[in-house]
C-alpha cells in the first residue's frame, strides 16, 4: 500500500477487488462450468489437458479453489469430486488440502482485518458458543469443528477471524482436521469418475464410496467425544493427584 494511505482507504480497496473477484466469477459463468453433470461430461479434455499440462492444470485448480474457498463461493464439492476424476487421490487430496486451508486462512484474515464489524453484526449473535468452546478447549475446538463441522466452513472462517487465535495456529489446525474429511470426498470423487456406464453406478468400489461418506461424520464426531472424555478423565485424576 502506497504511504499515507488511511485504514479506510485500505479496506474500500480490499473491499472493491473482493466485488471486482465476485464479479468476475458470475460474468464469466464459471459457476455453471462447475456442476458435476458438466465435469462429468468434460472429464476426458480435462484429463487430456492435465496429461499435457500437469504443472498448469493442477495450479489452475487451486486458483480456482483458493478464490472460492476466501469468497465464500459454493463450489467446494464440485471441485473436490472433479478434481479427484481428474487428478486421482494423491493429487486432489494434497492440492485440495492446501488450498482450501489457504483460502479459508484467506477469509480468516478478511474478517479480521476488512470486514470485522460487518461480520461482528451479521454473526455477532453466534460467538458466545464459539467463545465457550475455545476457552474449553482452546486449538482443540477448530480441530473439532472441522473435523466434524458443526458451523458451516464459511461461518468458521468469518468467526473464528474475530477471536484472537494466531493466523499461524488457525492455518495448520485447518489442515490437519480438513484433512481426514478431505480424503473421504476425494475418495468418492476417484469412484464417481470411474462411471462410464449405467452399470458402474452400482459397482463395490462406489458403493463403498458413498457409504463412508455418509458414515464418516458419525464415526469422526464418536472418535472426537472419545478423545474429550479421555482429556477429561486425565485432567480430574492430575487434579486429584495434586490434591493429595
Amino acid at each position: 500500500m502506497r504511504p499515507g494511505w488511511t485504514d479506510a482507504a485500505r479496506r474500500a480497496l480490499l473491499l472493491a477487488a473482493v466485488a471486482v473477484c465476485l464479479g468476475v466469477a458470475w460474468w464469466s459463468g464459471v459457476g455453471e462450468w462447475l456442476s458435476l453433470a458438466r465435469l462429468k461430461a468434460s472429464q476426458a479434455q480435462l484429463v487430456a489437458w492435465h496429461q499435457a499440462s500437469p504443472v498448469l492444470s493442477v495450479g489452475a485448480y487451486m486458483a480456482v479453489y483458493v478464490a472460492s474457498a476466501a469468497l465464500s463461493l459454493p463450489w467446494a464439492t464440485a471441485l473436490t469430486l472433479g478434481g479427484a476424476a481428474v487428478f486421482g487421490f494423491w493429487t486432489t487430496l494434497w492440492a485440495t488440502s492446501l488450498s482450501s486451508t489457504v483460502g479459508a486462512t484467506l477469509a480468516f484474515l478478511g474478517a479480521r482485518y476488512v470486514f470485522r464489524d460487518a461480520v461482528r453484526r451479521r454473526f455477532g449473535h453466534r460467538m458466545s458458543r464459539l467463545d465457550e468452546g475455545l476457552a474449553r478447549d482452546g486449538a482443540f475446538y477448530l480441530f473439532g469443528l472441522r473435523l466434524v463441522p458443526a458451523f458451516p466452513f464459511f461461518l468458521v472462517n468469518l468467526l473464528m477471524g474475530l477471536t484472537a487465535m494466531p493466523a499461524l495456529t488457525y492455518f495448520w489446525v485447518s489442515l490437519v482436521g480438513m484433512l481426514p474429511g478431505t480424503a473421504v470426498y476425494v475418495n468418492a470423487g476417484r469412484e464417481l469418475g470411474a462411471v462410464t456406464t449405467p452399470g458402474d453406478v452400482l459397482s463395490p468400489g462406489l458403493l463403498a464410496a458413498m457409504t463412508l461418506l455418509g458414515v464418516f461424520p458419525l464415526v469422526a464426531r464418536k472418535v472426537l467425544d472419545r478423545v474429550r472424555s479421555r482429556g477429561a478423565a486425565s485432567g480430574s485424576s492430575l487434579a486429584r493427584e495434586t490434591r493429595r
